[in-house]
């Protein structure tokens, strides 16, 4: 057994909160001092904030104004880490813990909703985004989740989709479930000589998007410019030009009554899409 390794980790223990300054300690030996955390924001795009603790009251404030905090080892080590996305508790025993029921080695367990994980893998050998892609697919991993610049939600802060809201106006907190920084995952070197090409998205609603039928609605949101900007993303990573994801959004979103008008529409169209591009240019 090897459990003496490892931290079962709750956002409790024996009654008492543990501190977001604790959580960023066992993250920070998870990924070796090399990890980067940043804010999401729907609409304006993401932004690098440095995983210290003199950060952690405004990473706290974003997230209260419905801003998601994730977190991403940096590109240094990032050929060593697997993030597994969008499984559920079956899936989680199934792939992730032994036949003692003990987690195997080299896993960060997050728990981003009830009963809905995101795990970091540490391999022991670097691999490539072709052999990343395989692997994820093999474990059922959110298909619409391409591990190229994969960012994974941050435990110790609330997970603010709209879908997860409960009646009472509360979001769900990311929990760090396990997590073992002794251990690295002996992941089996696979050649990879299908030709089968592999296309990823923005975090689709649904199954994989292919580009001849991606649509706005794989990506519906209670904020109509959320959507927007989501789709625009998932265009501008399949190439599509400027104009074309224009008239795309334009034919395929039905309300527009924060955008009367035909000129604002196009102009508010325009910025949606150069943020996107700004984001896809970066990673």
């Amino acid at each position: 057994m090897h459990s003496h390794l490892c931290v079962n980790f709750n956002l409790k223990v024996r009654n008492q909160v543990i501190s977001m300054d604790h959580i960023l300690w066992k993250i920070n030996q998870f990924f070796y001092n090399h990890y980067s955390l940043a804010v999401l924001d729907e609409k304006k795009g993401r932004w690098i904030v440095k995983p210290e603790s003199k950060n952690i009251a405004y990473l706290k404030a974003e997230n209260a104004n419905g801003r998601h905090i994730l977190i991403k080892p940096d590109p240094q080590i990032d050929p060593y880490y697997l993030l597994v996305d969008d499984l559920n508790k079956n899936q989680l025993n199934k792939h992730h813990k032994s036949s003692a029921n003990i987690y195997k080695y080299g896993r960060m367990v997050v728990e981003t909703s009830p009963d809905n994980y995101q795990i970091w893998i540490h391999s022991s050998r670097a691999l490539s985004l072709k052999e990343k892609r395989y692997w994820l697919e093999k474990l059922h991993s959110d298909p619409g989740a391409d591990p190229n610049n994969r960012w994974g939600r941050c435990p110790g802060f609330r997970n603010r989709k709209q879908k997860h809201r409960t009646s009472s106006g509360r979001y769900p907190l990311a929990k760090l479930i396990w997590v073992d920084w002794k251990n690295k995952a002996n992941i089996p070197e696979k050649r990879l000589t299908s030709r089968k090409k592999y296309i990823f998205s923005h975090q689709p609603r649904g199954g994989v998007c292919h580009k001849d039928n991606l649509t706005r609605a794989h990506y519906e949101n209670a904020d109509e410019s959320a959507t927007d900007f989501a789709y625009a993303l998932a265009l501008c990573r399949r190439g599509y030009n400027l104009t074309e994801i224009l008239q795309r959004i334009m034919t395929e979103r039905q309300n527009w009554e924060n955008h009367t008008g035909p000129e604002k529409k196009e102009n508010y169209l325009k910025r949606t899409i150069t943020k996107a591009w700004k984001i896809v240019a970066q990673n």
